[in-house]
């Protein structure tokens, strides 16, 4: 029997009070607050279940086993710990007593389906002037910058944009946590590793990220962007690796370009702030804002063009498409993206190519409403 299928089978009977949960493809998410208290989120609403395990000792035994497929331990040095399950779902424990509760763990289930293009719209998370006007971003090699909440959607969108990358380019993928899932053939997938219990042996994003500098790729593209690793990807997207694409935590396109510019400032290396804000607005070209409302909906509400700095070094955007009201028989009945009606970062000659190549003249397009 390989090791991965001993490894499923003896996760399968450690997790026995949540596996219908994570055979479930409704379900998104398995919350374990503490042995007796379980919640999931299905379809994009959280819900308390009845599950329990036995008690304390059973539900820790089941953390041990889940990280051993990884090879790693909770211990009083180290008390959170990163794992993932036989089948790709991402896991984090917090050890009691940082989790005042008791020791708790959440599994981020590995999706057996990746959405498409056609499915987020289909679900209204984009429409199709958007898919349209993105894609010609991405054959354009415009470096795009996916921002919003925990659980928005990031991931998943990164996944359809990684998508729409001509196959004959080498994709080079940087993640905590593999979750990255593309359909091209050249793809070279690193990831990150944590430090052992005696803390040796830690690669950080930052370090894959200089050593991906060297693999010859003509894309580069990063889980999320959470540390001083912001200011090589920064200083990556001025010097020639165009292209390229990430993600990060933020609520609006603004906080969005002030984030990375928090994080690279974790950096080692000092710059006078004008000069780092120069250099994010010359690496960073589109900023795609994503928000998870309360009924659970994961909704595109902005894409913004990132512009020079003004007179006064401040960030400025324009905002390609935006979230407005749509109004039926008087009332609000819902939210749709609109294209303002300008767009600016496709003056080079080498995008307009692309964006004819795909769509046609961009103004005829989406004044036409994006119909293909």
């Amino acid at each position: 029997m390989a090791r991965v299928d001993i490894f499923s089978y003896t996760v399968e009977h450690f997790l026995e009070p949540i596996l219908p949960f994570l055979r479930d493809e409704s379900v998104s998410e398995v919350m374990i607050n503490r042995f007796d208290e379980i919640y999931i989120e299905r379809d994009g609403v959280l819900v308390r279940t009845e599950a329990r395990f036995a008690d304390s000792d059973a539900f820790i035994a089941a953390v041990n086993n889940v990280l051993q497929y990884t090879g790693k331990r909770l211990t009083a040095e180290q008390p959170m710990v990163d794992s993932r399950l036989p089948d790709g779902s991402r896991v984090h424990v917090v050890l009691f007593p940082l989790s005042r509760r008791g020791t708790c763990m959440n599994i981020r289930k590995f999706a057996k389906r990746l959405l498409d293009a056609d499915e987020l719209t289909r679900l209204g998370s984009w429409t199709d002037q958007v898919r349209r006007y993105l894609e010609v971003c991405v054959l354009a090699e415009k470096n795009i910058l996916v921002a919003g909440g925990t659980s928005s959607g990031k991931t998943s969108l990164l996944n359809v944009l990684g998508s729409f990358i001509p196959p004959h380019q080498r994709i080079v993928t940087i993640e905590d946590s593999g979750e990255l899932r593309l359909p091209q053939e050249h793809v070279v997938s690193l990831e990150a590793r944590r430090p052992d219990r005696y803390g040796r042996g830690e690669i950080a994003i930052g370090e894959l990220f200089r050593s991906s500098l060297r693999l010859r790729p003509d894309r580069i593209i990063i889980g999320e962007v959470r540390g001083g690793e912001a200011l090589d990807v920064i200083q990556a997207m001025t010097s020639g690796h165009a292209g390229s694409m990430s993600t990060l935590h933020a609520n609006t396109v603004t906080d969005a370009l002030n984030r990375l510019e928090t994080m690279a400032m974790m950096n080692k290396v000092e710059l006078p702030l004008y000069a780092l804000r120069a250099q994010i607005t010359s690496a960073i070209d589109i900023v795609v804002q994503l928000v998870r409302f309360s009924d659970g909906r994961r909704v595109m509400t902005a894409a913004a063009e990132v512009l020079p700095l003004d007179d006064r070094g401040r960030y400025c955007v324009h905002e390609v498409f935006t979230c407005g009201a749509v109004v039926g028989q008087g009332k609000r009945v819902g939210d749709q993206l609109t294209w303002t009606g300008r767009l600016s970062c496709f003056a080079e000659e080498p995008a307009v190519k692309a964006q004819e190549a795909v769509m046609g003249p961009a103004a005829e397009v989406f004044a036409t409403g994006g119909g293909r």
